[in-house]
Parts: structure tokens; sequence; C-alpha cells
């Protein structure tokens, strides 16, 4: 079970989520909840707020990509830690990253169900960059 709910997590990571609209539908359960602590605040978010998120940042970024330093599955549970780097419409040609997040995710009809996210900006420092790096 541990290796089915992983690969889901990371499947739905791996997706362009600011091209790909289907995912959406494909991932996140239809009563999905996502409890985010950011260093802007408290957000809860739903299915909807969540598409709209995606979308919204779609204007503003020319490409997302997401890149895992750590999954682990226990059950029906999943905490993924990655990072997520940006490509701007006004500088396609400079990635860099927007925001560093640890979530603990539950599943439900192998879909992403209760989330629980920590987030904090992007640090592009070599050493911080270094402890995205999985071992």
């Amino acid at each position: 079970m541990s290796k089915v709910v992983k690969d889901i997590v990371r499947s739905f990571y791996e997706t362009d989520l600011i091209h790909n609209t289907e995912a959406f539908s494909r991932y996140l359960h239809p009563e999905i909840e996502l409890y985010w602590n950011s260093s802007f605040g408290f957000t809860k978010k739903d299915f909807d707020s969540i598409k709209k998120m995606f979308t919204e940042m779609s204007f503003s970024f020319e490409a997302l990509r997401c890149e895992i330093s750590h999954l682990i599955a226990e059950g029906d549970t999943v905490t993924i830690r990655h990072t997520y780097f940006v490509k701007t419409i006004e500088a396609p040609d400079k990635e860099e990253a927007v925001a560093h997040f640890i979530t603990i995710w539950e599943l439900k009809d192998d879909k992403l169900y209760k989330g629980y996210q920590i987030s904090q900006q992007g640090d592009n420092t070599p050493e911080n960059m270094m402890s995205f790096i999985s071992k």
C-alpha cells in the first residue's frame, strides 16, 4: 500500500499543474481540504481554490517544476518535502526556487484528501539548496 500512495503523490507533484487542468480531477478528492501554514499566515483550501491558485500561477509563470527531496509513506498517509521552481514569463531562461514545502497527505479513494502543509519563500543560496538533495 505504501508504494501505491507514494506513487500517487509523486505523480501529482511531477505533473505540470499550471498547464494541465485535468490533473486536478485525477489526483484531488472532490472533498479535499488543505490546511496551509505559510510565511503569509494560515489558509484553508478546497478543490476549487487549489485549482484557481494554479490557474492564476499560469498567468505569471512560463514553467513550474517540482523537485522532491523526501517522500515517506505509512499506510494511507504520505509526507513530501519539496521545492517549486519557476520560470517567469518575463525571464523564461532563469529558473529559481519560489517556495519550499513539507506536506502530510491523507489519501482517500486513491486521491489526495486531507493535507497539512507548511511553506516558506524560496531561498536560492547554495547551502540551502543542498539541504533539499535527498541522500
